[in-house]
């Protein structure tokens, strides 16, 4: 069993640290306390951080120190004082303690060497002027030049271009005054019993006549126009009307369908882009028309004419091709199908195109196989499904490129040049690199993707194996 412990001992250590604590420049007899110690009994109120004397208790000491009791009206009394008998009877120990209380906080603001203090500066709410530092440091900032400034501004964003915001703002006959393109004929109805919406694309007048690619002059001969039909932000499956020759006011008077919910409907923009048709060249567009279909009553329908505006996109595409890959390195053959096409350049103004498909390969530079599919009348969709088959030995794979050439055929002349394509070693472009690359890290397995067709002179210009073909 432990013995309790003296409370004189555990009072002189609570004395040592209270000592220690106070008096930073004691240095005798600690143990004890003797340095603090008074004579009178005191009651001794200490805190863990020093502060500032109050100015009460300041007003009391001075008034101690002169010997007057009497407290003046602007100061606080130390004690409450009260009528109450107890009260009486001890308020001469309490005045006592209170003023051995005033002199011990005395000694040890005299002995303390210096209380820091906290400068706490009342917050202004209004404007700083301008002799007052701000609070927060200021912040250095670049100085700009005028080049700096106006190196900021894109052109491309100030230019008047058809598609900038500034259309929207124009009526229909200040765009025909300021473009002088012409105006579109058309109309929408939508079916809710068949989630379909019917396009009705009737007339064109006062079209601009063809201009040179030199832009140098205008022809003399008129324009072979037609229109493409789409619901943005799909391009791919477009609709498109037959050419009508040498007008420069087309009737056409074709319905489209779409299949399409109501609700998707709303969100797309229909675009009608008039095309003319150039047999020896690409196609110009003349202008366009967008309308967004969530302005429009798709149920009750309607009809308008609306003025064209330019296009930022001064040629069509040539079309889309899709085709699957195969190599069967046990064989060594390379397998080709060619499944169909979509939207195909229209090389004949009367019936369309007469599309099909020629496949060539080439070992490095050198020409060593060619074959063509059957070719399709009247289209500019035709579906081929056919399949081609190459004996390519696997250490030669890698050095092979195959050439995809889509033509018009025409029995009077030369076949029409439609679009190229080249996937292989030396491929036209990263969409025909990915074909290639997906195909030999799966072998024995078919591999199929759409295709860009682009124009022979792009394929020249990036494939040196499009140089090896006709």
């Amino acid at each position: 069993m432990l013995e309790p412990l003296n409370e004189g001992f555990l009072s002189r250590i609570s004395d040592l640290l209270l000592c220690r604590w106070t008096c930073r420049h004691c240095c005798q007899r600690c143990y004890e306390s003797s340095c603090c110690q008074s004579s009178e009994d005191e009651v001794e109120i200490l805190g863990p951080f020093p502060a500032q004397t109050p100015p009460w208790l300041m007003a009391s000491r001075s008034s101690d120190k002169d010997g007057d009791s009497v407290h003046t009206g602007s100061e606080v009394p130390l004690t409450p004082r009260t009528n109450s008998p107890d009260r009486r009877c001890s308020s001469s120990d309490t005045s006592k303690s209170t003023y051995s209380l005033t002199r011990r906080i005395s000694s040890l603001e005299s002995r303390r060497p210096s209380s820091p203090l906290i400068d706490i500066k009342p917050i202004e709410f209004g404007v700083l002027s301008a002799k007052k530092e701000p609070i927060q440091p200021s912040v250095l900032r670049r100085t700009y030049t005028p080049d700096d400034y106006f190196r900021k501004f894109e052109p491309q964003l100030y230019s008047l271009d058809s598609s900038s915001d500034d259309v929207d703002f124009l009526t229909d006959e200040e765009i025909l005054s300021k473009y002088q393109l012409g105006m579109l004929h058309f109309s929408t109805q939508y079916d809710l019993p068949y989630n379909r919406l019917t396009v009705r694309v009737i007339e064109a007048r006062d079209l601009p006549p063809p201009i040179c690619h030199d832009g140098s002059r205008q022809d003399t001969a008129h324009s072979n126009p037609y229109v493409k039909i789409c619901l943005l932000p799909d391009q791919k499956n477009s609709k498109q009307t037959g050419v009508k020759r040498k007008t420069q006011k087309p009737v056409f008077e074709e319905r489209y369908t779409f299949e399409i919910p109501f609700l998707e409907a709303q969100r797309r923009t229909l675009l009608l882009t008039v095309v003319d048709f150039d047999k020896f060249s690409r196609h110009c567009v003349i202008g366009k028309v967008s309308v967004p279909l969530c302005e429009v009553d798709l149920v009750k329908g309607g009809h308008w004419w609306k003025a064209l505006v330019p296009s930022s996109q001064n040629e069509v595409e040539l079309g889309e091709l899709l085709l699957s890959l195969n190599y069967l390195p046990s064989a060594g053959r390379l397998n080709v199908d060619v499944i169909r096409a979509k939207q195909l350049l229209q090389t004949d103004v009367s019936q369309g195109s007469d599309p099909f498909v020629k496949i060539q390969l080439v070992h490095g530079l050198k020409l060593v196989k060619t074959k063509k599919t059957s070719f399709l009348r009247g289209t500019i969709d035709p579906f081929y499904n056919e399949s081609f088959s190459f004996k390519v030995p696997q250490e030669e794979l890698e050095n092979a490129s195959l050439v995809f050439t889509v033509f018009g055929h025409n029995m009077k002349s030369s076949n029409d040049f439609i679009g190229r394509i080249v996937i292989g070693q030396y491929s036209s472009g990263p969409s025909e690199s990915n074909h290639w690359r997906r195909m030999l890290n799966t072998h024995r397995t078919a591999v199929e993707q759409w295709h860009s067709l682009r124009s022979r002179a792009e394929c020249d210009r990036v494939s040196p194996a499009s140089l090896e073909v006709t």
